[in-house]
């Protein structure tokens, strides 16, 4: 080896997740997939609509309608919000913003540190999830935000954010 040429480092590939708490699980999105973390503030109810749908919010000039993740993944609802968040996610191209109990961190890993995810987590069916990330003891699970939702829900959502929109 000549001094010009210097050893190939292999190219170690890494994703950021923003890491986040509902209930007493610790869950991650892909950091490319978070539009904004904002402060918890209470949507706008909607009638008639799922339990999960929280209701909708006004962002960036828009309707964006907000899941609650506790209702969601079957969990209580919670009793205090000190700590929620609301994370916008950016999901084929549309907002959609989701209710969790606290954002814990943005963390770098190497992809290599992702496992398959079984064909179910908690309750959570194989296609809501990306991948799992070992942490110690501690379990983060990676979510597929895209896939939060069928597509019989995101009609509902549509329709929800469409009539709200027009009696404002």
């Amino acid at each position: 080896m000549t001094s010009a040429m210097k050893p190939v480092r292999p190219v170690i590939e890494r994703k950021q997740l923003v890491v986040f708490r509902v209930g007493d699980q610790q869950y991650a999105a892909d950091v490319f997939s978070v539009e904004r973390v904002l402060r918890w503030t209470a949507p706008r109810a909607i009638p008639n609509v799922p339990a999960w749908l929280d209701g909708v919010m006004d962002y960036g000039g828009r309707v964006v309608p907000v899941i609650d993740l506790r209702t969601r993944f079957d969990l209580p609802v919670a009793t205090a919000r000190d700590h929620a968040r609301i994370l916008i996610f950016t999901v084929n191209e549309q907002w959609l913003a989701a209710t969790v109990d606290a954002v814990d961190e943005v963390a770098t890993v190497e992809a290599r540190e992702l496992e398959e995810p079984p064909a179910i987590v908690r309750g959570l069916a194989r296609q809501y999830l990306r991948a799992l990330l070992r942490r110690g003891e501690q379990v983060v699970v990676v979510l597929d935000i895209a896939q939060l939702l069928n597509s019989r829900e995101r009609i509902v959502l549509e329709q929800a954010v469409a009539e709200t929109a027009t009696n404002a």
